[in-house]
Parts: C-alpha cells; structure tokens; sequence
C-alpha cells in the first residue's frame, strides 16, 4: 500500500447487511408502514418488527434468520399458495401489506454471479378500500375507498369501489361530514394529514373510530393535479362532460385516483366516469339514526337482524349490493321513488314472469368484480368465462321480459340488459369468450388448459405435439417391459425428476447389471420403489417439456388477447352488470311484495303520514323464523288534514314502544328507497331526514356518558329536523335525575312541535307529559294496551289512543324474575311513594306516577291536609329515639306510636 494512500476503513462486518437483507431493507423503506411480504420461493416472507405484528395476528410460529447489527432478525412466513386467507386476517386486523415478487428467472440472477439476488419488487399494496379478490370480498356489500379533500370549512367526498368501478363524488362539510361517511361505510378513507386540516381535526377524530384513515401528504390533494389524473384516467381532453366541478371536488377526485395508482402500482382498475352524487336527492340518516334503525348492519355489525336482513330477496351479489345501496340513500324525489315502485308493480302483476327472471337470475356470475380483476392484472380464466356467462344471462333475460311486445317498465328494462346495444360489441365478445373457453376453466391462467380445441390452430399443432409425445411414452413404456421383461416396469412423471422408469425395490438389480446397466441410468431410491432414467427417455422428456412450456405460453398469450378485449367493452359490460343487478332488485322486491303481504305506498310531496296496519319488517321476519304467533299490525298517523302530527307515545316496559317506534321510521325508509311496505295502505309524504333516538349507550372512549350521548343525539335533531322530516324520540332524559328528566322531555316535546314542526314520534314513561297534548294542538295521545288478568299483565302490542294509565314497572320486574322479596319490597315503596307523590314543576295535580286504586287516592288526600304541626310531632318523636337503648319490646312499641302519629295508625 502507498504510505501516502488513507488508511482503508474499518468495516464492521456484524452491521454489513448481506446482500438479501440489503435488498429487503431498501423495499421495506418503500412499503412505509405496509407489512411487507417479501416472495422467497413458494413463501411470503416477513421479517424484523412486520414478523413480530404478522405472528401475533395470525397465530404463526416467530423463528429467526441470521444476524443484524449483532442481533438475531425475527422471522415467520406464509405459504405463496395460500396466503390470501393470511392477507384477508391482516386487513381485517387493521393491517396494510405490500407484496413483494420477484420480478425475474432465477437463472437469469445466476448469470450476474453466483451470490447474485434475484431482483425484486413491490407490485401491490393491498389496503382495506383496494380490495379485488373474492375471497376477501364480500359478495353482498360494496368495498367503498373514499377521499377526503378540505379547502376551510368546505370539503369534497370522493369515493370508488376498485372491485366494481364505480367512481362518485359529493360536496360536504364539517357538520355534514360524519353522516355523509355514516352513509358511504368505506373500508378507508384516505385524508389530509392532521397539521393540513387543522379546521377538521375533530371531523377526522371521529372518523378514525369508524373506519380505517389514511393520512395522504399535501400534494396528493393538488386541484390541478386532479384534473389531469382525470383526463388521464379516461382519456379526455377535458373533464366538462362529467359535470361541473370545484377545486376542492377535483382535489377529493384525484386524490382518491393518485392514492388507487399508488396501491396498484401502475395498474388501472377499469373505473367509469365520476358521478355527482346530490345531498338533496337522498334522505339524510346521520350515524347515531343509522345505529338505532339497523339499516344495512345489525347493532352486532352483521348482516342478520338489519332491515336489509329483513327485505333481501335477490339472487345475485350485485342485486344485494345495489339493495344494500338503496336502502342507506333512499330517494326523495317522488317521481324518481315511483319509477323503481311501477317496476316492482310490473313484476308483482306477472308471478310466472318473475320466478323466471329470477331463476335466470340465479346463474349470473359478478360481471363488474370480474372486469375490475382481468383489469388489474389479478384475474384468470373464470372471470372471462364469467363475463361470457353474464351476458348470456342478460340477453335471455331480455328476451323474457319483451314476451309482451317490449311495452311499459319490464319492456324499458329489457332494453338496457339487450347486450346487442352499441354496435354489438359485448354480444361479439361473449361469443368469442365461449368459443375459446373450455366448460369450467382452471382458476388460475398459470395453471394452462382452459383453452378450448379448435380456437387456435397454432395452441392445437402445440398439443398435438404434446400428444404425441404421450403416445411414444406409452410405446417406450411397453418397448422397455419386453426387453427386461419386468411387467412391474413402468414410465411416470413428476414436476422434481420429469419422465422416468420405476420399479418395485425387487425387480431394480435387473435393470442394474448387465446388459440392461448400459441402458438404464439410476436415478433414485425410495422404499417402495427405484428409479431410473434412459438417453432416448430423457430427450423424449426434453420435447414433452418444450411442448407443455410452449402451449402454455401460447395460451397466456391468448389470455392476455382476450383480457384487453374484454378492457374494451368496459362500458357495455358495466351497463350490462348494472341493468343485471336492477332487474334482481326489482323481481326481489315483488317477490317479497307477493311473499310477505307488502303493498305499494304512496308516496308524494305532501307531509301525510299515514300507515294502516304497519309491521316492523325485521321483528315479523324473526318471529316468523321462530313460529311464534303472528306479528301485531298497528296504525300510525302523524298527519291531519295536510299538517304534520307528533304521537306522545306511553306505556309499560315490555309492551312493544319502541318496536312501534322503529317499524315505521323503517317503513319510510323502505318506501323511498322503492320497495313495497309491511302494512295494508301507506300514505307517506317525502321525509327529507329522518331521526331516531331509540335505545342508550355509553362512549367511554370519547368521555361521554350514556345521559351525555343522549343529549348530544338529542340536541342534533332539535337543531336539523325540518318541516319535512320524520323524527323518531324514545325516552328522552331518563338518563338523569326525574324532574330533570321530565323537565328536558317537556322543554324537548314543545320544540319539536312549535319550531321543528316535523312528524314524530316521542314515546316516554313521564305521563305528566301527556297534559300537553290540552295546549299543543298538533300533539296526539296515543299508549300501548295492557290487560289485567288474574292477577297478572299481559302486553297487547296494541295501539290505541289515549295515554297510559301507569307503567306496570314492578310487573315487568316479576316478568324478568326478580325476586319475589324485592319485587314484594318494590310494591310496598310504589304504594308508598303513590301515597305520597309530588307535583311536577309547572304542573297542577299531575302526579309523578298514575293513581290506580282508589285507596291511594285517599291517602293522597290525607298525605295533602296534613298539617305542619303534625310533621312537626313526627319529626321530634324520631329525634328522641335512641335505637341502640331499644329492647326487642320497645322497638315494637315504638313503631306502634310512630305509625299513630303519622295517621297511618
């Protein structure tokens, strides 16, 4: 070395990372906080902090691998094969994963040197809201990614489903934000990370607790940016043709466009166009209402027990998402609502039609999810024969439904599942997909032989090289068995050894000595047999592999042909999907309709309220399932003569209050979402929005209170509820002290009536309250019958008018199996307490609890007239006892003389 040369540096050979480590750490910088599954082999491997996280979810064994800076590197791996019920787990758990594959041949890594790496890369990022695969998906629930962008206190929703393409778009703001996203349900939000939206901080607080957040930086919410990403992703000179649009729409729009490039890696789901989703055109449901009315998901967070439970009777996956749809966006135009009611008529009106339709139905695969995968480069020969299938089905549904010469709403909807329209171009496709598609194609195009005979005469020359290879086997096989005269000799194949000679471990020595030891080469020795190969058997296993190698990549150069030609139709097979669905939705709908005794409502621009003999859909369907006895019909008016009605709804505990409540909030809701409704006439005015405050429930997390939660529901309704809208209140401050309680219900009752002036509903166990139905004119009466009978209640599930007359507390109590001290004990203080009730605040001779018998009211009386100086002798008989100074005897005197001096003696 020249002395003038620096001294080499000193390398630590414990923190010099191999040259595998090296490359995984370069890619984990890029996977960010994405768990990383790198591709080793025929495993998904992870290591470091993402193995730790990834064992303890998925309850796989922690191991390690070699040494980093001096310590071991913590490692677990899932299998390639089956590591998508891993990845459904780990996005279930909250995760994100990058999946990293090797993105060359082996060899070709071997040619830069033996310790070369095999180069690799990130190809996608799977997050909860970019979700294609069947298995991760559920069929009947759309997979919403939504993006938030804010300018101030305006903001912009945008929202797609990666596995269907559909792409919308609504303005917000902070105070509309929370039921906008109550209504959208994403899987994930992509926002503004919290220094760029101070002003929306709590906003965004509130929606971490619902779904899973992603904090985008800055740039990604660029107005000008959005406007090329859409240009770019459609493929147009300018975005005017989807509507008009504000900075902060096209913030939101490419935003949610950049975040979908960057998981996909480059590849482009086949989205449609943006469509503008208006407030105004669907009913309100803010978060809490959507909680108490189980509209699409149960309080438990599943489907059973949720009106959508309760209502869906499609046949296909898109019908129940597009249901599903419906019902958390009901309509408010009427004539939009009557259009989708006049379909469901039509198939109510021809019973043989629709069973046919629907048997039709039965067979349509999911056309959009299978588009949205072929697109993203994650589909396979199913989802080309599925897009065959589908417009099959369409087309034989559209030739159904014009029996009658293509007339009234069944022939409009067989004009849009025609798949002959513009040009014919999918009609050309399908026939095209099934000729070259065998019956029941492989899941995977890797897997070969989906192709069907005749299609490609260059695939069929491959084959037919291939079979004949198969029949030299055959010969050689035969050839070698009379020249050893080994009849146990025979020629197989595996993927480790190719082609080869087997024969039992005893007949093996033959074919190693002479003269068949020049012929016959050992290969390998198992227990139960010996293998050997030959010249002529190892060139015959060389052409049999070319020729599957080369028919193989001749297939998936078909496939890759017949993906893009199916990318070309994506409009028509869109269209085709959504007409599919709708036709489902409808004959559904009818076939409920017919099924359970539903009938059409009128519904128009008025404020009637009006439902004869109403049933809740989802307590009818339960009580059906169990054979119990039939469901209660009740009537609900909250209208006269053209002006809004509220109901002050009273009685016990047990009797069916706020099933009364909810079931026709639910039916409203179902009406404008155009289904027909469980009652025998409905009469319903558009509800813009629609409240309901039924059942309690803390927030700890938050810091609030069950009282507090209630008031912060109730305060939303009295500040929103409109003229229009259709308010549903059960208990209201029974959360607190009583004549606080009473007092909020009083002050709650008299807003709604005279500044909201909305149809509602308010059902509540302070009777006092049911005096005010004498000075608010537009406040009804109304209780849930109880029958007295032999000494014990039985609950009518009856409406009527009139208030209640008590509460029958204590009874539902012995109903619950109290026991029978405590429920003697609570009787004994209610006829004390009776005795000696109060008057409300403001309230002349209304008592707390209702007066039943007779007796009580005298005691009342005596409790009124007596006199100070009476009290007064109570109270100073109580002061000179001394219980400790009391034998058995003179306690029992005492009270004696106690009782006599309260006139109770």
């Amino acid at each position: 070395m020249d002395a003038a040369s620096p001294p080499a540096p000193h390398i630590d050979r414990r923190s010099a990372p191999t040259p595998m480590m090296a490359q995984y750490l370069a890619i984990k910088e890029q996977a960010g906080d994405a768990l990383l599954f790198y591709r080793m082999g025929d495993f998904y491997e992870l290591f470091f902090d993402d193995a730790v996280k990834a064992a303890g979810a998925l309850d796989i064994t922690l191991t390690k691998r070699g040494k980093h800076l001096g310590d071991d590197i913590p490692m677990c791996g899932v299998p390639w094969h089956s590591h998508e019920s891993y990845l459904a787990r780990l996005i279930k758990a909250g995760f994100k994963v990058a999946i990293c594959e090797q993105t060359e041949d082996p060899k070709e890594a071997k040619k830069r040197g033996s310790n070369a790496v095999v180069n690799r890369a990130i190809v996608r990022v799977v997050t909860p809201g970019t979700l294609t695969e069947d298995t991760l998906l559920e069929p009947g629930r759309n997979n919403f990614l939504a993006a938030l962008a804010v300018e101030g206190d305006v903001g912009a929703l945008a929202w797609a489903d990666v596995s269907t393409g559909e792409l919308y778009w609504r303005r917000t703001d902070r105070t509309a934000f929370a039921g906008d996203l109550a209504a959208l349900a994403p899987a994930e939000l992509a926002a503004p990370e919290a220094e760029t939206a101070v002003a929306w901080r709590e906003a965004l607080g509130e929606a971490r607790a619902a779904t899973c957040v992603s904090d985008l930086a800055a740039p990604f919410f660029s107005a000008r940016r959005g406007e090329e990403r859409l240009c770019e992703t459609f493929g147009v000179a300018s975005i005017d043709a989807f509507g008009t649009f504000e900075p902060v729409d096209l913030s939101a729009l490419g935003s949610l466009l950049a975040y979908i490039e960057l998981t996909q890696v480059g590849r482009a789901p086949a989205l449609r166009p943006p469509r503008q989703a208006s407030a105004d055109a669907a009913m309100t449901i803010d978060a809490a209402t959507r909680a108490s009315l189980e509209i699409v998901r149960s309080s438990g967070g599943g489907k059973s027990g949720s009106l959508f439970w309760a209502v869906d009777r499609t046949v296909t996956a898109p019908g129940a998402r597009l249901l599903a749809s419906r019902l958390s966006a009901p309509l408010t135009d009427p004539a939009a609502i009557a259009a989708r009611h006049d379909l469901v008529s039509a198939f109510v009106d021809a019973p043989s039609l629709r069973e046919a339709v629907r048997t039709l139905l039965k067979g349509a695969p999911d056309m959009a999810r299978a588009l949205s995968r072929l697109t993203l480069g994650r589909g396979g020969p199913r989802d080309l024969s599925a897009l065959a299938q589908g417009a099959q089905n369409a087309a034989e549904a559209a030739i159904a439904l014009s029996a009658d010469g293509g007339a009234g709403p069944l022939g409009a909807l067989a004009a849009t599942l025609n798949p002959q329209t513009d040009g014919g171009r999918l009609a050309v496709l399908a026939a095209r997909l099934d000729k070259a598609l065998k019956v029941d194609p492989p899941l995977l195009a890797r897997d070969g032989g989906f192709i069907a005979k005749g299609f490609d005469p260059g695939l069929d020359e491959v084959r037919s090289l291939r079979g004949e290879a198969d029949r030299h086997v055959a010969n050689l096989e035969a050839k070698y068995r009379e020249a050893t005269g080994l009849k146990g000799l025979k020629i197989k194949k595996n993927n480790v050894l190719g082609v080869f000679v087997e024969t039992p471990p005893g007949q093996a020595d033959a074919l190693s000595a002479p003269p068949h030891d020049a012929t016959f080469i050992h290969r390998q020795t198992l227990a139960s047999a010996v293998r050997f190969t030959t010249g002529e058997l190892a060139d015959l296993d060389g052409r049999i592999a070319r020729a599957r190698d080369e028919a193989l990549a001749r297939e998936l150069d078909l496939f890759a042909t017949l993906t893009e030609e199916a990318a070309g139709c994506a409009d028509e097979i869109a269209a085709t999907a959504d007409a599919l669905a709708q036709t489902d939705v409808a004959a559904a709908a009818a076939h409920l309709a017919a099924t359970e005794d539903h009938v059409r409502p009128t519904v128009d621009d008025s404020l009637a309220f009006d439902i004869e003999a109403g049933r809740h859909p989802v307590v009818e369907r339960a009580v059906s399932a169990q054979g119990a006895a039939r469901f209660v019909a009740n009537d609900c008016r909250l209208s006269e003569d053209g002006a809004p009605l509220l109901q002050l709804v009273t009685g016990p505990n047990m009797a069916g209050k706020s099933t009364y409540l909810r079931q026709n909030a639910l039916i409203a809701v179902a009406a404008q979402a155009g289904l027909f409704v469980p009652a025998a006439r409905a009469h319903l005015g558009v509800a813009d929005r629609v409240f309901s405050r039924v059942g309690a429930s803390d927030e700890l997390a938050k810091g609030r209170s069950t009282f507090m939660v209630e008031m912060v529901e109730t305060a939303a309704i009295l500040n929103q509820a409109t003229p229009r809208s259709l308010v549903v209140l059960d208990e209201i401050g029974r959360g607190t002290s009583t004549f606080d309680g009473l007092s909020i219900a009083w002050a709650a009752i008299e807003h709604l009536h005279g500044e909201n002036r909305c149809r509602g509903l308010f059902a509540t166990h302070y009777h006092e309250l049911t005096a005010l139905s004498e000075t608010l004119p537009r406040l009804r009466n109304v209780s849930m019958r109880v029958r007295e009978w032999k000494g014990k209640v039985v609950f009518l599930h009856e409406v009527g008018s009139g208030p209640a007359d008590r509460s029958y507390g204590v009874a539902v109590a012995r109903l619950a199996g109290l026991p029978s001290g405590v429920i003697k004990r609570a009787g004994d203080i209610l006829k004390m307490l009776e005795a000696d009730r109060r008057a409300g605040p403001g309230v002349d001779a209304l008592p707390l609890f209702a007066a039943a018998p007779s007796e009580n009211a005298a005691a009342q009386q005596e409790t009124t007239d007596r006199s100070a100086s009476d009290l007064s002798a109570l109270a100073a008989a109580l002061a000179d006892i001394d219980p400790d100074a009391l034998s058995p005897r003179d306690a029992l005197d005492t009270l004696y003389r106690l009782k006599q001096l309260s006139g109770d003696g």
